[in-house]
């Protein structure tokens, strides 16, 4: 038993390592190619923090546990707006920028109850999979656009803080790149039998835990990201962080699993997707008061999240 939490753990850490090269390699690769530091800032960096999310999906897709690949967005999109958010709206009130109100979170609002239903009375064809992956391309396309247009500052802060000290030679790029993946990969694997194994040693089904431990260790990148910047009273980064990281989660890991593969996770009830959709929902008129998250809402949210956690754990 011992031995499944080490190689959890094990995996949970080369699969951070392998996020952060990929992160340094790619960005420094997209900027020899002429791209803005706020173009990579909006793809490379702000897609990288989920690449864990998205190999560990890939993964559980190919070895046939669907319940783990899609409990585990569902459970990241759950973790990332009430245990996240609500922690960092405690340290800090987050300011939510207009834009993400009137465009951002609607996009994951409205995501999130599409294919809800479908994962809830159908499942995720292939062809369903590829359209994902379309529509993702067209929201970077026009946040890239939108973000160009508006010269966000936060997105250039991000970049900084996420790529301080890129590579001068460009087979060190290539390297960083090459060995990100390979991390990934062999992190993604490890996590994914160790997760496995926890579950057949609990007797537990799959789906919880992929709901709730797989989840939280793949979220732990947006969860440093969003409290750092908490701390430093930088409230724009956090909520951006959150939505733009659970909007890629169901347009991104949802639509390359499902190209690979049907989606298909019995395990995944009415519950699970009721709390991500209720959670998308709560999130617009929470961010609408005001403008703002505050610690009595930040609370609210956490308590949400506690509540599920004990609702969806067996006793």
């Amino acid at each position: 038993m011992s031995v499944y939490w080490v190689g959890l753990l094990a995996g949970l850490l080369i699969l951070s390592g392998g996020a952060e090269f990929l992160v340094r390699g790619g960005a420094a690769l997209a900027i020899r190619l002429g791209l803005s530091p706020l173009a990579v800032g909006l793809t490379v960096v702000a897609f990288g923090t989920s690449a864990p999310e998205l190999l560990v999906s890939v993964q559980s897709v190919m070895e046939e546990y669907g319940d783990i690949a899609v409990g585990n967005v569902v459970g990241s999109n759950i973790f990332n707006i009430a245990a996240i958010l609500g922690l960092a709206a405690v340290i800090c009130p987050l300011r939510i920028q207009s834009t993400l109100i009137r465009f951002d979170i609607p996009v994951m609002i409205a995501v999130t109850l599409a294919l809800s239903a479908a994962l809830l009375f159908f499942c995720v064809p292939q062809w369903g999979g590829v359209l994902l992956i379309l529509l993702l391309g067209a929201y970077t396309w026009f946040i890239i656009r939108m973000a160009r247009r508006e010269q966000n500052d936060a997105v250039g802060l991000e970049f900084q803080q996420a790529v301080p000290g890129s590579p001068k030679r460009l087979w060190a790029d290539l390297v960083l790149v090459a060995l990100g993946l390979a991390m990934l990969g062999g992190g993604a694997k490890l996590f994914v039998d160790c997760s496995v194994g926890i579950a057949r040693s609990w007797g537990i089904s799959e789906a919880v835990i992929g709901l709730t431990l797989v989840s939280a260790g793949t979220s732990l990148p947006e969860l440093a990201t969003s409290v750092v910047a908490a701390l430093r009273r930088q409230p724009d980064m956090a909520v951006g962080n959150i939505v733009g990281s659970n909007i890629f989660n169901l347009l991104g890991i949802f639509g390359v699993s499902a190209a690979l593969r049907p989606l298909n996770a019995p395990g995944i009830g009415l519950t699970d997707l009721g709390v991500m959709t209720v959670c998308a929902l709560v999130l617009l008129p929470v961010a609408w008061s005001g403008q703002r998250i505050s610690r009595m809402e930040g609370v609210f949210l956490l308590s949400l999240y506690v509540a599920y956690v004990w609702l969806r754990w067996p006793n």
